[in-house]
């Protein structure tokens, strides 16, 4: 039998669909990291993203049978928690950008080659303070981009369509949100870091959603 990590998400979304519940609890792991990034970036505190989090599983799993891999899964799930973000806030709007902003040539904001030698002398603890206070104060529109651009890895087409804008605007929300940033933290951090959803999180996570589907099932 293959390891939970050599699963593909559709092979674990037909298994769900076809009665093994349980595996759902893969899926739960595979995408913690994401949607915490995404209601912290929403600028939502550790305990109300947790309960946002255990909402969009569960609404996840209740309409597994409606997810058609039109879309990754990833992009799917991100979005349910977006919704779930709007909902609890009640408000959600996006200003329309100059075009001629566009620059295609731009590059990730943490390369690989600027960052190695510095993000291991860093302290997790004072990371995790110094880069969230920096994000929390970039306008939503262009942190949200942010957030599913370089923290969850979605592309411009698939940011494009969990947002509901055109991908010219997410390509200007991003070099914005880069020249906001840059000078703070591009020097000493990586992406991986910010906001980090360590493993004893994860963990609860888990129970939280695994423990409500089962009582719901009983």
């Amino acid at each position: 039998m293959k390891g939970s990590e050599q699963y593909t998400d559709a092979e674990i979304i037909r298994r769900i669909l076809q009665g093994d519940s349980a595996l759902f609890e893969i899926l739960i792991r595979r995408y913690n990291p994401f949607l915490y990034k995404t209601g912290r970036s929403y600028n939502y505190g550790h305990e109300d993203t947790q309960d946002l989090m255990q909402d969009t599983f569960i609404d996840a799993y209740n309409n597994l049978s409606q997810f058609e891999n039109r879309s990754s899964f990833k992009t799917w799930i991100i979005k349910i928690m977006l919704n779930n973000c709007y909902r609890k806030r009640q408000k959600f709007s996006f200003k329309n950008e100059i075009s001629a902003e566009i620059d295609d040539r731009s590059v990730p904001m943490f390369s690989a080659a600027g960052n190695e030698h510095t993000t291991k002398t860093v302290m997790r603890k004072e990371l995790n303070a110094v880069i969230e206070d920096a994000l929390q104060q970039i306008p939503f529109d262009y942190r949200i981009v942010f957030s599913l651009r370089e923290m969850n890895q979605l592309n411009v087409h698939e940011t494009a369509h969990t947002l509901n804008i055109s991908e010219a605007n997410v390509k200007v929300r991003l070099n914005r949100a880069k020249s906001m940033l840059r000078r703070e933290i591009e020097k000493s951090y990586t992406a991986a870091d910010i906001f980090e959803f360590n493993l004893v999180y994860c963990d609860a996570m888990v129970n939280r959603v695994m423990s409500k589907l089962k009582r719901k099932h009983e």
